[in-house]
């Protein structure tokens, strides 16, 4: 697909000249030039396999123009570009437009502008998109391949599209400004000549400034200056703000961890019946950073059931008598006992 990048970037160009001509931002104009160049045969230009490769490089050459530094109405031709390819696509289910996340703050601005300058031409295409759900947001614009290696090419635009107020430097020359030094003198020496010095001073006849290249190159001065502080202002409050963001997350994931640590820490949990015997100790004094447990291991001797059936169970002695001592019942199974024993048994057990 790289093979095709050149011709596509100068038939969107080209396009894009033909718009600035015009000197207009109307949609209906640019749709003039786009049917003038039978511009949606674009799409026939690659195979039917590589069809989605193809338009994904035709609308990440076209957002290009979208964005900064172009001029205003360069940008307007982008997006109403990146409207008409993202509309006639071939393919069954269209590809939608790579729009990276740090970009988004810039169409935002760039819609902004639309609304205060009333270019609702503009305006229209954009929330159009939108509603399409033509945008696909990524964090990077272009994809990232891992483990390949790439020849990057640096990529040049046409300078008729750029912004002229980027290229202030260009126009506020040395020469420029001995020129018109020049011309001041002219100007001067031929009032000089052709009214009395009494008229010199008269406002119909002193038609500029006397100091006009000063105050040109230190007005050209201060609006340098005023943008770079702007500029500088502004990368400035956005990383303080990531910072302080950042940092307020931080204390107050810290606080949060602190907080449930001293209720965890500083309670004693209630133990259940089966460990009520084992006491646990906390150690609010220490300095360290967590509890300091020390289990106490108790064991309780419980008297046996003999033991306690003897303490609460009150015998009388003649019957405590016969219970302590051996029963005749055990030597029931003997086969033969003896006449004197079997006399001594008491009638209840004959």
């Amino acid at each position: 697909m790289e093979n095709y990048r050149e011709q596509v970037k100068a038939d969107c160009e080209q396009i894009l000249s033909r718009f600035q001509e015009k000197d207009s931002v109307r949609f209906q104009v640019f749709a003039t030039i786009w049917r003038e160049m039978n511009f949606s045969h674009i799409f026939y230009g690659a195979v039917k396999r590589e069809g989605r490769a193809f338009v994904r490089l035709i609308l990440d050459t076209a957002y290009g123009y979208f964005l900064p530094p172009f001029s205003f109405q360069i940008r307007v031709g982008g997006l109403y570009l990146l409207y008409s390819l993202y509309q006639c696509q071939t393919n069954a289910r269209r590809k939608q437009i790579r729009v990276a996340l740090k970009d988004w703050d810039v169409v935002k601005k760039f819609e902004k502008d639309a609304v205060d300058a009333q270019h609702v031409d503009a305006v229209y295409i954009l929330r159009r998109l939108m509603f399409l759900k033509a945008f696909h947001f990524t964090a990077m614009p272009t994809l990232l391949d891992y483990q390949k290696r790439r020849n990057v090419v640096k990529s040049t635009f046409c300078e008729n599209f750029m912004d002229r107020s980027s290229h202030l430097p260009e126009i506020i020359n040395t020469e420029l400004l001995e020129e018109l030094s020049n011309v001041h003198t002219m100007y001067t020496e031929l009032k000089s000549s052709v009214f009395p010095p009494p008229q010199q001073t008269d406002s119909s006849v002193d038609l500029i400034h006397r100091d006009m290249v000063p105050q040109l190159l230190s007005t050209v001065k201060d609006f340098y200056k005023w943008r770079q502080r702007k500029d500088t202002r502004t990368t400035e409050v956005k990383d303080s703000g990531e910072e302080t963001s950042s940092g307020q997350e931080s204390s107050k994931r810290a606080r949060l961890i602190a907080t449930i640590k001293s209720k965890a820490y500083g309670q004693a949990a209630e133990a259940s019946k089966s460990r009520r015997h084992r006491q646990v100790e906390v150690n609010f004094g220490s300095s360290e950073a967590g509890p300091s447990f020390k289990p106490v291991y108790t064991r309780i001797n419980r008297p046996s059931l003999k033991a306690r059936t003897k303490d609460n169970i009150h015998i009388i002695s003649k019957v405590w008598k016969d219970a302590t001592g051996t029963t005749n019942v055990s030597r029931l199974t003997s086969l033969e006992l003896d006449r004197a024993e079997i006399k001594r048994l008491p009638e209840n057990s004959k």
